[in-house]
């Protein structure tokens, strides 16, 4: 399965993004997905996840109020919404799937997100 992730900019705090995320196969829309992100000299970490079907999702605290994840299994994209961005939510933003066990077997390739203060 490939993804990629897309959607990413530069934008001023209080914007808000919405960045997409596709898998190569029909399969990948049997997968739990999440979006993780990583930080200039910060270590990567999960932003929120979503089940294969939609069903149920989480955000971290971090974004919580702020981020939504969402998807479309008949077109085969997970969303993550990013409102109020804030310049610490500026990282590389990875979209990443898993058949359910929570080891993240495939990742996109990144998008980044620069918020400007």
């Amino acid at each position: 399965v490939q993804l990629q992730a897309s959607g990413g900019g530069l934008v001023q705090a209080g914007d808000s993004l919405k960045l997409s995320c596709t898998g190569s196969t029909r399969a990948s829309s049997a997968y739990d997905m999440a979006w993780f992100r990583q930080a200039p000299g910060k270590e990567r970490e999960s932003v929120a996840g979503i089940n294969w079907s939609g069903t149920s999702a989480n955000v971290a605290d971090s974004v919580k109020g702020r981020f939504t994840i969402s998807r479309d299994v008949a077109r085969n994209m997970v969303y993550l919404q990013m409102n109020g961005l804030k310049p610490e939510d500026t990282a590389v933003y990875y979209c990443a799937a898993t058949v359910g066990d929570g080891n993240y077997e495939w990742w996109g390739q990144g998008t980044l997100v620069t918020v400007s203060s």
